[in-house]
């Protein structure tokens, strides 16, 4: 299997799985709330603040759907490297308020890293090669 059918399956299965965590925090956010890994999580009128969870994510998911669909591969990579930043932001949080470690490392930091390692193999994929340099043909005297 080609290097480009790797990345392309490999983004669309974060596609997928952010577009369906996203909306699991849109629809249902008290149940898949606790799997976050924060040790309490806001009830009653705050409970709309995981709904904002859920819509970053459907964004982020979008914005790398249309970039593979479009064809702008280079700009897929980049994109996962910087939305990258999410899940660490994601993982920071879950350790900054004492939450769980193993979804901390497990859930948010892997997600990083296999977005990382995504985003630099497409990086990778759609590297230029550097051009020779122009030759003339050689004139007749």
């Amino acid at each position: 299997m080609s290097l480009k059918k790797v990345n392309t399956v490999l983004a669309t299965a974060f596609i997928l799985f952010i577009l369906w965590f996203g909306s699991e925090f849109i629809l249902r956010p008290e149940t898949v709330a606790p799997g976050f890994g924060l040790p309490s999580w806001p009830s009653g009128d705050g409970s709309g603040f995981l709904i904002v969870k859920g819509t970053r994510d459907v964004v982020m998911a979008l914005v790398l759907g249309v970039l593979l669909v479009a064809g702008h591969r280079r700009a897929l990579g980049l994109v996962l490297l910087v939305e990258a930043l999410a899940a660490c932001g994601d993982m920071a949080n879950v350790l900054a308020h004492h939450g769980s470690v193993a979804a901390a490392l497990g859930v948010h930091g892997l997600t990083a890293t296999l977005m990382v390692a995504n985003g630099l193999l497409i990086m990778r994929e759609t590297r230029k090669v550097a051009a020779a340099p122009a030759t003339r043909a050689p004139q007749p005297a």
